[in-house]
């Protein structure tokens, strides 16, 4: 555990790499629509600029997982903060020099991608490494609330920088990406190990029977990880489009706008992950509950087209999504032991990629179809995942102050 004078930084540091993360597609958002005006692209291609981004970190999270569990975290996050970095160089010199600029930025998104798979995951991995029992919860919060602050502020940043020129927000990463690596030299001091790393053969046989034992509930808390993402990212997608076709917002006023409910998804997922501790009823509860504000919601939204009582219906989902995140990260990161613990956040990370990647191009098909249809699909998917966590997840009746202050959940949960 690190040092009480310098956890505070550490946590911050640790908080950093997340928030990075989410830049690379929450801070494009709001300039989607002006990218397809300038590059003369249809909204499918537009929304690959999200998606290849997601694609190739979902493909590259599980190897990058396997190589922080058997070297050392930091020896994966720093190296991919720079390719991070490097690839947001590439898709804005693309954008300002080159002639056919659009494949370029796929492949400058490509690049970020696979960086982007050494961070947020990892980041998870190595918060359950350094804290433990009820404390690890609390940092897994602040974490969750991390990434969701870097959503709430990123469309507002990239609002204003495309007030310089459009494709400025490219350029922002590798500052950001450059302030993320100082912070986790100098203040993430990763414990040193005594023991060898397995040998490979001996690792995928470890992981074979985590997920042979865990298997069932494991993809009930991926599913519902991928879920959140995907209606998060999907329901940005849609509210950028409607507010520049629809109201004619632009600018620094469409950036607050869309920042409006991932400001209520952070505020509740950093006030369940300080609350929860390592109280497992209390976790699958908020689960299933914010699963069904986030149906209630989604489906509602058929009846409210004009915008104030569009986002006061639309806030409901963000509050459950706020409540579910925290509870399913606290499920994961501690629900294996610390030597297989990299790969298996990383493939949670590496589903919640995909439900990013496959949110904005899926709602697109969605919106030229059905509005009531996209919301009540939506609807019926967060409903899905509500019903498998209640049959899938099952808690121990009791749990003893020994329990409770275990390091690992991996005794204490009981599962089908």
């Amino acid at each position: 555990m690190p040092k009480q004078k310098h956890k505070g930084m550490t946590i911050f540091a640790i908080g950093s790499i997340p928030m990075i993360l989410v830049l690379g597609n929450s801070m494009l958002i709001p300039i989607l629509p002006k990218m397809k005006s300038e590059l003369d692209i249809s909204q499918f291609q537009v929304s690959l600029v999200i998606s290849v981004f997601s694609i190739a970190a979902a493909i590259s999270i599980p190897v990058l997982g396997y190589f922080s569990d058997r070297f050392s975290r930091k020896a994966v996050i720093i190296p991919s903060l720079i390719l991070y970095g490097i690839g947001g160089l590439l898709a804005g010199a693309s954008a300002a020099w080159f002639g056919s600029s659009y494949t370029w930025i796929l492949a400058g998104r490509v690049m970020q991608g696979i960086g982007a798979a050494g961070t947020a995951p990892i980041a998870m991995a190595l918060t359950g490494d350094l804290f433990k029992g009820g404390e690890q919860s609390k940092v897994l919060g602040l974490v969750e609330a991390s990434n969701g602050f870097g959503k709430v502020i990123s469309p507002i940043i990239g609002s204003l920088l495309a007030l310089i020129f459009w494709y400025a927000a490219f350029f922002a990463f590798p500052i950001f990406c450059f302030l993320s690596v100082l912070l986790t030299i100098f203040f993430i001091k990763e414990k040193k190990t005594k023991k060898e790393p397995p040998p490979v053969g001996k690792y995928v046989k470890g992981l074979v029977s985590v997920f042979k034992t865990e298997g069932r509930w494991l993809f009930a808390a991926y599913l519902t990880g991928a879920v959140c993402l995907f209606t998060l990212f999907g329901i940005l997608f849609y509210i950028s489009d409607i507010l520049e076709k629809d109201y004619q917002i632009d600018g620094i006023l469409k950036g607050a706008i869309l920042a409006i409910p991932l400001l209520f998804m952070t505020t509740t997922s950093y006030i369940t992950g300080s609350k929860i501790g390592k109280r497992m009823k209390l976790m699958k509860a908020l689960i299933i509950i914010g699963l069904l504000l986030m149906t209630g919601s989604f489906a509602s939204l058929i009846f409210t087209k004009k915008l104030i009582p569009f986002f006061s219906v639309l806030v409901i989902s963000s509050i459950g999504t706020g409540l579910v995140l925290p509870c399913i990260n606290s499920f994961i990161t501690g629900s294996v032991p610390a030597d297989r613990r990299g790969f298996v956040t990383s493939l949670y990370g590496s589903v919640r990629f995909l439900g990013v990647a496959i949110g904005p191009p899926i709602f697109s098909k969605l919106m030229d179809w059905s509005r009531s249809g996209m919301f009540l699909t939506t609807a019926g998917l967060t409903l899905i995942c509500a019903l498998l966590c209640m049959v899938l997840i099952h808690v121990a009746k009791k749990e003893s102050s020994k329990e409770k202050e275990n390091d690992t959940l991996f005794e204490k949960l009981q599962f089908t």
